[in-house]
């Protein structure tokens, strides 16, 4: 009986010792599982947040005015330097209208670099979108393009002398002044571009560009105003 009473006495003891031992036990195992989860969290996230070091060093932007090898015509590498002149912050800033004493109206974006100018004579290559303002929409309010250079030539440029009779020269007057680099938006009066059709003045759209061809002929049956986004990309 006494060995029962002490058995009865001392079962329950030991059940709870062992129930605590393991309880112990478990939180050890929860306690370090949670700390190999931390661990792990945190050197990924470490991992993560360190910026990878580029090109060991080397200023990408640098690289651009390089030659491209094997560009024996230099084609390739004037167009690369073309198109790092685009999409600059200051060419989206709305400007003021400067207008001219023909009605030509001109705002400038970009002032561009260098001591040659767009003069009387000057041999100057830009690149060229031509919008027929009475054509505007929501997606383009200034007016619907019928011309690029990118699309409707084969070097992206347009090359000619200024005063030489090859562009309408109400264009020419909105671009005197511009240097390299230099962007404008010029806006020619329907009348000189009327006129400028007959001269075949015109940059046309190419064969391939028949939206631009439609444009173009339908230009001419009301408001012929046209808008002249340019950017000068040589001057001499």
């Amino acid at each position: 009986m006494r060995a029962l009473f002490a058995f009865g006495i001392l079962y329950p003891a030991a059940i709870n010792g062992l129930q605590v031992s393991m309880k112990s036990s478990d939180c050890r195992k929860t306690e370090v599982s949670r700390r190999s989860f931390v661990s792990a969290f945190v050197s990924t996230a470490t991992a993560l947040s360190i910026p990878a070091v580029s090109n060991a060093g080397i200023d990408v932007n640098t690289l651009k005015a390089l030659p491209v090898e094997g560009d024996n015509s230099g084609v390739t590498t004037r167009l690369r330097q073309i198109e790092a002149e685009k999409n600059r912050p200051e060419d989206t800033v709305d400007k003021v209208w400067e207008k001219l004493e023909d009605g030509v109206q001109f705002r400038e974006y970009r002032e561009g670099r260098g001591e040659a100018v767009v003069q009387d004579g000057s041999k100057v290559g830009v690149e060229m979108t031509i919008r027929c303002k009475s054509f505007s929409t929501a997606q383009e309010p200034g007016g619907i393009k019928y011309f690029t250079t990118k699309d409707d030539t084969e070097f992206n440029e347009i090359a000619f002398t200024v005063g030489s009779g090859q562009i309408l020269p109400e264009l020419e007057e909105g671009m005197k002044g511009m240097k390299k680099g230099a962007v404008r938006r010029i806006e020619v009066p329907t009348q000189y571009v009327y006129a400028a059709r007959k001269a075949n003045q015109l940059p046309l759209p190419s064969d391939k560009n028949k939206d631009g061809k439609r444009r173009f002929e339908n230009l001419f049956k009301t408001d012929a105003t046209l808008i002249f986004e340019v950017l000068v990309t040589r001057v001499k």
